[in-house]
């Protein structure tokens, strides 16, 4: 089975079919409203960054950058899932699916995705509120706290509008389009 040479105590060689390509980056999915989330991931990285070169390198670490870190991390999980939404591939469980019949299929979807834009929308509201009552700052930096409420209330909002979208969406679809969809997105990570 094996053409190579085998040396005792030796492991053996690389298969000869395996081929490392590069695969070229798709940039075509990329929007406008997930560059937020792009730029507080690199954001993210530089101060991580900053934070280990000064504790681990100068031996004297910046006391801002954990607290900032994880402010920054809170933006962004909350700009990544706009992403998410926008493109409508937020995680969902596709059992069910599988065995209702399409209209029921469909209009399960759209009961979901209503009460996924009415829970974004009323968390966004409950952001507003928050961040206006919050007058403190932050332990290391003088920097708003109400700041970060103020951001996570946009990704909310911005959540809410996509749901939107997907909702009309999925209304204005036949059954068998918006199941179709649903199925697509489920298995477009695993191959046969």
């Amino acid at each position: 089975m094996n053409d190579h040479k085998q040396t005792p105590g030796r492991a053996p060689d690389a298969r000869p079919d395996i081929v490392f390509a590069d695969e070229e980056t798709d940039l075509s999915d990329f929007s406008l409203v997930d560059l937020p989330g792009l730029i507080a991931l690199w954001t993210l990285a530089i101060i991580v960054f900053v934070q280990f070169f000064t504790r681990y390198v100068l031996n004297d670490s910046l006391a801002w950058t954990e607290e900032i870190a994880r402010y920054v991390l809170v933006i962004v999980a909350y700009f990544g899932a706009v992403a998410v939404t926008r493109k409508g591939t937020h995680i969902f469980l596709e059992f069910f699916y599988r065995y209702l019949s399409p209209p029921v299929g469909k209009w399960l979807a759209v009961v979901m995705e209503f009460f996924s834009m009415a829970l974004y929308g009323y968390l966004a509201y409950q952001a507003v509120i928050l961040a206006q009552k919050t007058r403190t700052k932050m332990a290391s930096v003088e920097i708003p706290k109400s700041i970060l409420y103020w951001a996570v209330a946009v990704a909310l909002a911005a959540m809410a509008v996509f749901s939107l979208y997907w909702l009309i969406r999925k209304i204005s679809q036949p059954p068998e389009q918006v199941v179709a969809e649903l199925e697509k997105r489920s298995l477009s990570d695993i191959s046969d």
